[in-house]
C-alpha cells in the first residue's frame, strides 16, 4: 500500500478540496479504492469536466511527480515507452564506441511509460494518460499488459518493473468506445456536468475573488446554456475561464453586451455563438434574473 494517502472517503474529499477540486461522494469513493488498492481509475465525460484536474490534483496533493501521457492517434508502444537517441549514437560510433556501448542508458531517450515505471524519490507517481479514445486498438492491447504487471521491456536493456505500481488515471471524451477489457481492469466513473450548487461551491473554491452575485448569474447563464440544443455544450473549464475574463475586465454583473463581447471564453464553435448571442442571450439572462429573484 502506498504511504501518507487518505484513510477515509471523507478525508479524500477535504485532500482533493484542499487544492480547490469539489468532488461528489462517488468520486471521492473511487479515488479512495483507487489509492488503496492500487487500481486505475477510467474517467469518461465530456470535455472540460474535470478529469484531467482530478490528476494534476491527486499529483500536488500526495507531493508526487505527475507523468502524461497524451494519446493522439497513431500513437504505439515504443514511441509511448522509449526512442533511442540516433544522432548521439552515430556520433558515438564514428568516435568509435562499442554496439554495447551505444546501446546503454545514456542514449535512451525515456517515454511517459518509462518513466512511470521508474523509481522516484516522492514515491509512485501520477501516471495520466489522457484521451484513450484518440488511440487505436493495438495501443489499447498493450496498455492491458502494462496496467497489469507495471513492467515494459526495452529490448537491448531487458524488462523494468515499477518497484511500486504508479497511482494510473485515464480519461477519455468517449469520441469512440473503448475496449471492455481495458474498462475491467480500471475503477470506472461518469465525470458529468456539475449541478448549480456544486459549479457554484467549484467556482468559489477556485476563484473566491469573484463576487457572490456575479459567480451566480455565471453559473446560472452556463447551466441554462447546457440545455440549449449547441454543437458543443460548455464545460466546467469554461465557466472557470469566462469567471476569470470576467474578473479581468472589471465586470460585476453581467449584461447583453458584456455576454456578447465574452461569448468566446464560453462556446468555441460559430454556429452555437450565433445562436446564442443577441437575443436568445438576453432572454436568457432575463430568466435567470427572474429565477432568483423568485428564490
Amino acid at each position: 500500500m502506498l504511504q501518507n494517502l487518505p484513510q477515509s472517503i471523507d478525508a479524500t474529499t477535504a485532500l482533493l478540496a484542499s487544492e480547490g477540486y469539489v468532488a461528489d461522494r462517488a468520486l471521492s469513493t473511487l479515488t479512495f479504492l483507487s489509492l488503496t488498492l492500487n487500481r486505475p481509475i477510467f474517467l469518461e465525460g465530456e470535455a472540460g469536466v474535470g478529469k484531467t484536474e482530478l490528476a494534476k490534483v491527486i499529483a500536488k496533493t500526495l507531493g508526487r511527480d505527475l507523468i502524461r501521457l497524451q494519446c493522439y492517434e497513431g500513437l504505439d508502444a515504443s514511441s509511448s515507452v522509449y526512442e533511442w537517441n540516433f544522432a548521439g549514437q552515430m556520433l558515438a560510433m564514428r568516435n568509435g564506441a562499442e554496439q554495447g556501448d551505444i546501446y546503454s542508458e545514456k542514449y535512451l531517450i525515456k517515454r511517459a511509460l518509462l518513466q512511470a515505471v521508474e523509481p522516484h524519490p516522492s514515491g509512485p507517481p501520477v501516471l495520466l494518460i489522457d484521451e484513450i479514445d484518440r488511440t487505436d486498438a493495438p495501443f489499447e492491447a498493450f496498455l492491458l499488459e502494462a496496467l497489469s504487471d507495471f513492467q515494459v521491456t526495452v529490448p537491448e536493456l531487458g524488462v523494468i518493473k515499477a518497484p511500486e505500481p504508479p497511482i494510473v488515471i485515464l480519461t477519455s471524451n468517449r469520441t469512440r468506445e473503448v475496449h471492455d477489457a481495458l474498462k475491467r481492469r480500471c475503477l470506472y466513473h461518469w465525470v458529468d456536468y456539475p449541478g448549480f450548487d456544486r459549479e457554484m461551491e467549484i467556482l468559489r473554491a477556485r476563484l473566491p475573488e469573484v463576487n457572490a452575485d456575479l459567480s451566480r448569474e455565471v453559473v446560472a447563464f452556463i447551466q441554462k446554456l447546457r440545455e440549449e440544443e449547441l454543437f458543443k455544450r460548455p464545460g466546467l473549464a469554461e465557466t472557470l475561464d469566462w469567471a476569470k475574463c470576467l474578473v479581468a475586465l472589471d465586470v460585476v454583473a453581467l449584461s447583453p453586451d458584456v455576454i456578447t463581447d465574452t461569448i468566446g471564453a464560453v462556446l468555441k464553435y460559430q454556429d452555437d455563438i450565433a445562436k446564442i448571442t443577441g437575443g436568445p442571450a438576453t432572454r436568457i439572462l432575463e430568466q435567470i434574473r427572474q429565477d432568483m429573484q423568485a428564490l
